[in-house]
């Protein structure tokens, strides 16, 4: 069992930055594929970014944020920059086994329950 809890969202101006981080419980954090996912109000849930050896990122948010994890600290960040009114939503992290489809968010295996981040324009 993993639990994930997430920190960091808020309130920020177009063209800021924000860095959100997850603290995951349990002794097998190393085990998992960690990322983040998004919901914009209304819409689904969509994948933003995963790392496990490597990274990986949605299209519309590459080169603007970074994921990263601690193996030692059981934490993964994502580092948000040149923010968008379009990349509101509420941001969750994710946790799932090696080998699962991360477009498919059914076979996410754990889920936090989110933070908000909302960019005005």
């Amino acid at each position: 069992q993993v639990q994930l809890v997430e920190s960091g969202g808020g309130l920020v101006q177009a063209g800021g930055s924000l860095r959100l981080s997850c603290a995951a419980s349990g002794r097998t954090f190393s085990t998992y594929r960690m990322g983040w996912f998004r919901q914009p109000l209304g819409k689904e849930r969509e994948f933003v970014a995963s790392i496990g050896g490597s990274a990986d990122y949605a299209d519309s948010v590459k080169g603007r944020f970074t994921i990263s994890r601690d193996n030692a600290k059981n934490t993964v960040d994502l580092q948000m920059n040149s923010l968008e009114a379009g990349d509101t939503a509420v941001y969750y992290c994710a946790a799932a086994y090696y080998g699962r489809r991360w477009s498919d968010t059914s076979a996410i295996d754990y889920w936090g329950k989110g933070t908000l981040v909302t960019v005005s324009s």
